[in-house]
């Protein structure tokens, strides 16, 4: 019978994972490698079954305890075609959902109440509940989307470095720093993003706001449109008696000075985590699959 649920927040830096009880008391952790599915399905595939593995070893459970336990997974590109749908099939939970990584930062910051919430770290994806209706945007790669995303920040420093290396914009400290890193050679910084994924890119998202703290105008650029962008995300999920809006991730800090007083006076604490909310989820699961069990 199965005892146990095991939350997933697959992120594109690390997949971590929490089982709990059937009462949501989580009795051990466990982290892997990154869970790109977009781009890295099957080592995605890989690191979200060793975050769980290690997340029962470390309550004292077997490992093999993943194939009687209920899970939920959140990742980015869960909502793309039937990339969900395809993971489900592939994990060996005894019962699993793989839902958004929006879906998750959702219910671990408001629990079941309204707002908005908005998540910022390798990639950005935002959700709202309102009167109980779920409605997300986001969340389409940095290629196409994830504007104000660490991956997008790092993409946007890369080719505004280029543009001040060939003359067309003006060069800065940060754009400097870029080139001196590639050894003043644009075709380095091409071949690295040609190859680069998506976190490889947001190792550059700190830098650029150290350097817009510093005044830099190249940085202040970056961070500005990534605010604009973020205000216009908010904006399309607002509604007038909006209770909150909850600012997620590792970026979620950096990002909020910059934004304007409309969307910062409403700013709340989240109430907790995105791998939280996998958890309550995943409680949830298991006991639906109880019920429809009995």
């Amino acid at each position: 019978m199965t005892e146990f649920a095991i939350g997933i927040d697959g992120g594109g830096t690390s997949c971590r994972a929490a089982v709990a009880d059937r009462h949501g008391n989580v009795i051990g952790r466990g982290k892997a490698g990154p869970a790109n599915i977009l781009s890295d399905l099957e080592n995605s595939l890989l690191n979200i079954v060793e975050s769980a593995r290690q997340a029962l070893i470390d309550a004292g459970l077997a490992a093999e305890t993943i194939a009687s336990s209920a899970s939920v997974v959140g990742v980015a590109g869960a909502n793309v075609t039937d990339y969900g749908q395809r993971i489900e099939k592939a994990l060996p939970f005894a019962e699993v959902r793989v839902v958004t990584d929006a879906l998750i930062a959702l219910q671990g910051a408001l629990g079941d109440g309204d707002g908005i919430v908005g998540a910022f770290g390798t990639g950005s994806v935002y959700n709202a509940r309102r009167n109980g209706r779920l409605n997300g945007i986001g969340g389409w790669g940095f290629i196409v989307g994830d504007q104000a995303s660490g991956a997008r920040l790092g993409r946007d420093l890369m080719e505004r470095s280029l543009l001040a290396h060939d003359g067309v914009r003006p060069t800065s400290p940060v754009t400097e720093a870029i080139m001196a890193e590639y050894g003043n050679d644009p075709e380095r910084i091409v071949e690295f993003a040609h190859s680069a994924r998506p976190t490889d890119f947001a190792r550059y998202a700190p830098v650029v706001f150290e350097h817009a703290a510093k005044g830099d105008a190249v940085a202040i650029g970056i961070v500005t449109d990534a605010a604009t962008a973020i205000g216009e995300s908010l904006e399309a999920l607002l509604w007038p008696e909006c209770p909150s809006i909850c600012l997620l991730g590792g970026l979620a800090g950096a990002h909020e000075p910059w934004l304007s007083e409309r969307y910062r006076s409403r700013l709340a604490r989240p109430k907790g985590d995105a791998l939280q909310g996998a958890v309550e989820l995943a409680v949830k699961l298991l006991h639906d699959g109880q019920r429809g069990a009995a």
